[in-house]
């Protein structure tokens, strides 16, 4: 078991050591983009990759303050789900519209997630880099085209 500390310590290592391996990668747009922290530049719209010791997850969450917003960004995806889908490879992901977060907020997500890995075996950080890179550059792609939609409903 490993104290609070070690274990932030190991997150931040594994997300510095993947920002580095994703450094030299640019965007659809070809520009740099911290992949880590990818924004989306629309509120309430984030791509997010999470590690624990049990999986890595990687999904566009859906958080407005408004629901009704919230539902119409979840809608819009709905209806871009082919172009999602043909960005991602043909892969099928989860589509959740609406469940409590761990905070019980109300949030929607797409995602995918590679059940089996620990972000604190250093011998699994290979195959969660694997799974993750191809996906947000994947969503950055899909992004770089559907977010003008997203931004006049804004």
């Amino acid at each position: 078991m490993y104290t609070k500390e070690e274990a932030s310590r190991q997150k931040q290592a594994f997300w510095t050591a993947f920002g580095k391996y994703m450094q030299p990668v640019l965007s659809a747009d070809g520009e740099p983009v911290s992949w880590v922290n990818y924004k989306t530049g629309v509120s309430g719209i984030q791509f997010k990759m999470d590690v624990d010791r049990s999986r890595a997850v990687i999904s566009i969450l859906l958080s407005q303050a408004d629901l009704r917003l919230q539902q119409l960004h979840y809608q819009q995806f709905v209806q871009l789900k082919a172009m999602l889908h043909s960005a991602l490879e043909g892969e099928e992901w989860n589509w959740q519209e609406a469940a409590p977060d761990d905070y019980g907020k109300i949030v929607s997500s797409i995602s995918k997630t590679l059940p089996g890995v620990n972000i604190h075996r250093q011998e699994d950080w290979a195959a969660i880099i694997s799974f993750l890179k191809p996906r947000i550059i994947a969503l950055d792609a899909f992004w770089s085209t559907a977010k003008y939609g997203f931004e006049m409903l804004a």
